[in-house]
């Protein structure tokens, strides 16, 4: 008696050279599943590539997780640390009152910046995205448009300068701060000077009178056990599905906030279009390519009636012959997905070449995933094995002696 995987090894050469010798009926079959194949993978293509690239574009711009809070408040540490340990958090820092988050930068040759922004920064800031946002006291880093007004490279040295009057008089404080980066253009256009958080929660103790060393001030109330109080914060949600979550929290504390939580749903409601219209063509394909290949496979079998029947003769079992149909429906699905997938490549080339660069597409593209790719390979398979069974049924029932009535 021949091993399991011998009699199935023979199986698959005689399903395989029966094929061949029906080749003309093979390729129509396998023609028509290239015809269901192709179609879906470049429809599912366009859907992934274009919803990819929208949703890279909100990733790659983090003004699109900023959530901006656009009213002035009074809140503690304990506030900012129940924001910053929410899961929906990406990144907080507390923020003083707008108008102790501008200050005076001079450079070197007389270069100077009038009212240029203070905002605090640490590490992990997605603004910056740099290692360097991890700055320590007296540390600085510029937005382009500043470095170039005070003529400033990284290394060099500026003095951060603010006003106030105090009892009548007018007074100066004065920093020394080292530039240690420079944010690129693309970030940030305006000038602008991100610093450690404890030197703008001095700014602002300064102006309201406090006696602040780091800037030179002796003068005013002893800022001795002074708790940190924020008007507002620097905040970004820890990616574009956790933006409306975290603003119906702060909106739930009667705070108004900003962001641009509509662009966001206009990519999620591209994605339900697309993803319905694929649906739908997705299913009215299958369905119609399972019922052209079970016309197919029991015409077939009726066809090979004799065939079959003389396999059973030689002492083929009902299961073998069974196994025997549903082995030429998988060879015959991976041809046909073969077929589909090199079609695939071709029609997504010609998009990318077509439309690519296209002021309205942008960086088109059109690509599936390798998980995709075999994804869609499986299920090509299994609906052709299942298919391929209501045909075995059909050949199950087929006797030996039909073999012997023609003779």
């Amino acid at each position: 008696m021949k091993h399991p995987l011998e009699r199935l090894g023979l199986l698959t050469t005689l399903a395989i050279a029966d094929l061949w010798h029906d080749r003309k009926v093979s390729l129509c079959i396998a023609a028509s599943l290239v015809a269901v194949i192709a179609p879906l993978l470049l429809l599912f293509g366009l859907k992934h590539g274009v919803v990819s690239q929208l949703q890279d574009e909100l990733l790659r711009d983090p003004r699109n997780l900023e959530i901006k809070l656009l009213s002035s408040g009074n809140y503690d540490e304990q506030w900012l640390s129940n924001l910053q340990q929410r899961p929906e958090t990406g990144f907080a820092l507390g923020m003083t009152r707008s108008l102790n988050t501008q200050a005076d930068l001079l450079g070197s040759r007389g270069h100077f910046v009038d009212n240029a922004e203070i905002l605090p920064t640490g590490v992990g800031d997605p603004l910056l995205n740099m290692p360097a946002s991890a700055l320590l006291p007296g540390q600085v880093i510029l937005s382009t448009a500043a470095a170039e007004r005070l003529a400033l490279a990284i290394g060099d040295t500026l003095r951060l300068v603010v006003q106030r009057r105090l009892d009548g008089l007018p007074e100066r404080g004065e920093t020394a701060l080292t530039l240690v980066a420079i944010l690129p253009t693309a970030s940030f256009s305006r000038p602008a000077a991100f610093v450690h958080p404890d030197l703008l929660l001095q700014l602002e103790r300064f102006r309201d009178g406090f006696a602040i060393h780091a800037l030179g001030a002796s003068s005013g109330q002893a800022e001795d056990q002074l708790a940190p109080r924020y008007a507002r914060a620097r905040l970004y949600a820890r990616d574009i599905d956790s933006v409306a979550p975290l603003e119906r929290w702060l909106n739930a504390q009667h705070i108004e906030t900003g962001s641009r939580l509509a662009d966001i749903d206009n990519v999620k409601a591209i994605n339900h279009v697309l993803g319905v219209i694929f649906g739908v063509i997705a299913g009215a394909a299958l369905l119609g390519c399972i019922a052209s290949l079970v016309g197919a496979f029991l015409a077939n079998i009726d066809r090979k009636r004799r065939s079959l029947a003389l396999l059973r003769l030689m002492g083929f079992t009902g299961p073998a012959v069974a196994g025997y149909i549903v082995l030429q429906a998988v060879v015959l699905a991976l041809v046909g997905y073969l077929g589909g997938l090199g079609f695939y490549f071709a029609g997504s080339l010609a998009f990318n070449e077509l439309l690519g660069g296209q002021r309205i597409t942008g960086s088109f593209i059109c690509q599936i995933t390798p998980l995709h790719g075999l994804a869609a390979l499986a299920l090509a398979l299994a609906v052709a094995a299942l298919v391929a069974l209501a045909g075995a049924t059909r050949a199950i029932r087929i006797q030996p002696a039909e073999s012997l009535r023609e003779l």
